[in-house]
């Protein structure tokens, strides 16, 4: 009698779990609320440690015109003159605080840094939620080189469950084409194990928060 090989004993032990399948070690309704345990910072001190370990720079601000004088500072600071901004609710809100350093007729892969808005900010990961709904589209905080982002605390979120939970709230059935988290700078370590930052992404990612 000829003795099963490898392969024949796992496909009968697959035969006879589907005959005889093992009880479910927990009931099927259940549901838990969340994975992790919430810190007790409050969320805005949250998001920025963790943001900043990512080697994210943030900016915490008390109002837009607060924005746009921390904007003009680093500007001058970092001497860009290719700035884009792709919504048009952000473009207005500069132009009424007589911010005019924004120029649309420069390619994504062609400025010095894009400024977008956002879905949400989870501070667990310190993570940006964007979305193909915004008018910056998919790749506006890929492609460019250095990436700002507006953000209000009313979009701050402790955990991606939660983030995910507060798009589909907002969208209802009509959900974006794509959902993608930010975390920090592009980084990768594919060569030789070293650790390489903005290689398939933007090299800096600020986040300026306007406290509401």
């Amino acid at each position: 009698m000829n003795l099963p090989n490898s392969k024949e004993k796992v496909l009968q032990k697959i035969r006879e779990a589907l005959v005889k399948p093992c009880s479910k070690p927990f009931d099927s309704d259940m549901v838990l609320d969340t994975y992790f345990t919430p810190s007790t910072n409050e969320l805005e001190v949250e998001f920025a440690e963790n943001f900043v370990n990512l080697q994210g720079k943030f900016l915490y601000c008390s109002s837009f015109k607060d924005v746009v004088l921390q904007l003009n500072q680093l500007v001058e600071i970092k001497g860009w003159h290719k700035l884009i901004c792709r919504e048009e609710d952000i473009v207005q809100q500069f132009t009424k605080e007589s911010f005019n350093k924004i120029n649309n007729t420069f390619s994504v892969d062609d400025c010095d840094a894009a400024i977008t808005s956002c879905e949400s900010l989870v501070a667990r990961t310190g993570s940006i939620l964007l979305s193909s709904a915004s008018k910056s589209g998919r790749t506006t905080s890929i492609y460019a080189p250095i990436h700002i982002c507006i953000a209000y605390s009313h979009q701050l979120v402790y955990d991606i469950d939660s983030s995910l939970q507060f798009i589909k709230d907002k969208y209802s059935q009509n959900l974006p084409s794509v959902i993608s988290l930010a975390t920090g700078p592009s980084r990768t370590a594919d060569i030789e194990k070293t650790l390489v930052v903005g290689v398939h992404g933007p090299k800096e990612v600020y986040c300026f928060l306007i406290d509401e």
